[in-house]
């Protein structure tokens, strides 16, 4: 067991580079079983969920192997559907999208029920209603999820009741090997949608309409292997910003595409943090003066549900009285517990909280309690008063490289250290 412990007072300086976004690689990933070919992944970040994924490709018969710190070589032209490893795809969300991609490969899937982020119910009827249209048969058991098209899939037009990134990546790959015409309407339109919508079509698929609330794919005989490049994370990149906002200090974050930024950077503005956008890179300048402000979580481009937790450590600690409007997911407020052993003023009413800003946090034991709650809490400890230790950190690792090494990198007084567990029995 690790923690991490931090010692808070200390404002943020200097460059802090974002890796490749996790929530686009792991659908390219996957969508690479689709290929049965060779692809070379660029801009991978080596956290745990995609550590995981390449466990799940390799127990499949494919070869996984990086080829430099960043980039990785995949074939999966040996994998064999349908044999996907139980223990570890229960641990992470992201293997989901192994149902969509058995399916459009090998007409048929089985994949046991995934785990992640424990917020509420995430279920992924609109997934199966999305196979149903294009002709496969979808079954379910205690521990399964089985999809049988013997006859291949057809096109069909798939209409999604409400917006859903997951059930969107796995209709795009069901449908890329698809007969026909498929038209997805309200679509996700999120960056990582796009960002797989141009990795298929390097492979060969023609999707079109990709960012949009409709897109339309129409089905190609086959696919070939490309080499790719993972767009930047704008979840990491914005939970730098809103580290340097609590902190104060001056911020280069780099590596990033200002654009997918622009709605992060419109509510730090509102509550008084100084964003300027460049090219390739945004500045972050704070005196750790916030003021208040009112956040309602919606499908990009709006607020993105990812970066709630973060803003809500910055309402805990701003001038006056602010809002979280949770409109994604429910009982994501878990975390809050946590930010009130801190000092934090607040009161839940699911999909509602409401923030009275403090003076100052202090110092606690804390858990993260998922993986964007504990980014938040480790921006908590940043602007806390004496030391916060922050257990159960293996979650934030799922999504965060390094997140450690980089805030000290930054003037941060952070540290993760061993636990032995030994000393409690």
């Amino acid at each position: 067991m690790e923690k991490i412990v931090i010692r808070g007072g200390n404002e943020l300086y200097g460059d802090v580079y974002i890796n490749g976004m996790k929530n686009a690689a792991l659908p390219i990933i996957f969508a690479t079983i689709l290929t049965a070919d060779k692809c070379i992944i660029e801009n991978v970040p080596r956290v745990s969920d995609i550590t995981m994924s390449f466990e799940i490709l390799r127990e499949m018969g494919a070869s996984v192997n990086y080829l430099d710190e960043t980039t990785v070589e995949i074939d999966t032209y040996a994998l064999v559907g349908g044999n996907s490893p139980y223990n570890i795809v229960q641990r992470m969300r992201g293997s989901t999208y192994l149902l969509g991609a058995e399916l459009g490969r090998f007409k048929k899937s089985k994949v046991a029920y995934p785990g992640g982020c424990n917020f509420g119910t995430r279920p992924i009827d609109m997934h199966i209603k999305g196979f149903q249209t294009l002709g496969a048969t979808v079954t379910e058991d205690d521990e399964y999820v089985y999809a049988d098209a013997p006859n291949g899939l057809v096109g069909n037009s798939i209409y999604f009741d409400k917006v859903s990134v997951g059930a969107t990546v796995n209709i795009m790959l069901a449908a890329t090997l698809a007969d026909g015409l498929t038209v997805i309407e309200n679509a996700a339109r999120e960056p990582h949608i796009v960002d797989l919508a141009n990795f298929l079509n390097t492979c060969g698929a023609d999707i079109r309409g990709a960012g949009t609330g409709i897109i339309k794919i129409t089905g190609v005989e086959k696919l070939h292997g490309c080499t790719y490049d993972i767009i930047p994370d704008m979840i990491e990149a914005g939970t730098y910003m809103t580290a340097v906002a609590a902190t104060g200090g001056e911020v280069n974050i780099r590596n990033v595409i200002p654009k997918h930024l622009e709605i992060i950077s419109t509510k730090l503005s509102e509550m008084g943090v100084e964003v300027r956008a460049f090219d390739d890179y945004i500045t972050v300048k704070s005196n750790g003066k916030l003021r208040s402000t009112n956040i309602q979580t919606l499908p990009y481009p709006g607020f993105p549900t990812d970066m709630h937790p973060q803003f809500s450590t910055l309402l805990a600690i701003a001038d006056g009285s602010g809002t979280v409007y949770e409109t994604i997911w429910q009982n994501r407020f878990k975390y809050v517990a946590e930010l009130e052993k801190m000092g934090a003023s607040v009161m839940v009413n699911e999909p509602f909280a409401a923030f009275r800003g403090v003076e100052k946090l202090h110092g606690a034991s804390v858990a993260a309690v998922d993986l964007r709650a504990g980014a938040a809490i480790v921006i908590a400890g940043l602007v806390a008063e004496g030391t916060t230790e922050v257990t159960n950190i293996y979650t934030i690792e799922r999504g965060y490289l390094d997140i450690v090494g980089k805030l000290k990198s930054l003037g941060a007084d952070i540290t993760k250290i061993y636990i032995d567990e030994n000393a409690f029995i």
